[in-house]
């Protein structure tokens, strides 16, 4: 079960936003919810705990899902728990009837492992399985599916959100790779989120024994992946999230002042909005 201390104040705040273009807030971790005030997307929200000792949250969970009472869509890039989560997602979808938008791989853990569909009220065609080159339409929002180099997933991918008012993109976990300048070069992207972290030791899955981690990109990975995608605005993003491998976002500045891309650093924490 999800508990949050904030209550509902970040959910109320989604519900009544009435942007000109589109009010993007980030959630922690690698999540985003977006709305136009009229449709509004989440992207890998969540809202879970880890898996202690291994995996231990560092931040407050904003919200509890089953509080979200509209949601027009969820977005997942890839299988990893934090991204992909019964508890933080499943009870918006049957909260909300949204539609999980995400890759076979994801699908999979939803439908057979963490079995959304008996554990929640969740349909099975709310499950609907998306591959590179796809794109979904929800409202004024046109999510593609592209490419995203996270060698510790089975099957990752990005979203790029394009909308009237401006263009976003979600990388997932992805690392540098030269396939992103093909997004970079076909799209221009107002504002880019990108995972962002240390290396650090955390207790392996397996053994329990304290293992080297380097799971998001550091501060020149991060620097040329924004390169690679010709970035406006860079959004660092999952820094804040697992003990160990916390990062500060300010340390950017000077890796990113000589470069065109990106122009400009958004740097938010929880909870934070900023407009597209």
């Amino acid at each position: 079960m999800v508990h949050s201390d904030w209550n509902d104040w970040l959910l109320d705040d989604i519900a009544v936003a009435d942007p000109d273009g589109v009010a993007v807030w980030y959630l922690g971790c690698n999540g985003f919810a977006l709305t136009d005030g009229t449709t509004t997307l989440f992207i890998d929200p969540y809202l879970g705990t880890g898996d202690p000792p291994r995996t231990v949250r560092m931040i407050p969970v904003p919200f509890d899902p089953a509080d979200v009472a509209a949601a027009d869509a969820v977005f997942a890039t890839h299988e990893h728990t934090d991204h992909v989560h019964g508890p933080s997602q499943a009870p918006i979808l049957a909260n909300s009837g949204a539609t999980f938008h995400a890759p076979a791989d994801s699908i999979a853990v939803a439908r057979d492992e963490e079995r959304w569909t008996d554990e929640w009220d969740v349909s099975a065609d709310q499950l609907d399985e998306i591959a590179d080159g796809d794109t979904v339409e929800v409202g004024d929002f046109a999510v593609t599916v592209e490419t995203a180099h996270d060698p510790d997933a089975t099957q990752p991918v990005s979203y790029v959100v394009e909308h009237p008012a401006g263009t976003f993109f979600h990388g997932g976990d992805t690392k540098p790779a030269a396939e992103l300048e093909t997004i970079g070069e076909r799209y221009d992207v107002d504002l880019g989120a990108l995972a962002f972290g240390s290396t650090g030791k955390i207790p392996d899955k397996r053994t329990g024994e304290l293992t080297e981690k380097n799971w998001y990109c550091d501060e020149d990975e991060i620097v040329e992946t924004a390169g690679q995608l010709q970035l406006d605005r860079l959004l660092p993003t999952h820094w804040d999230m697992w003990k160990g491998l916390t990062a500060d976002p300010t340390a950017l500045h000077p890796h990113v002042r000589s470069y065109e891309h990106p122009e400009r650093l958004e740097i938010v924490e929880i909870g934070d909005r900023v407009e597209l």
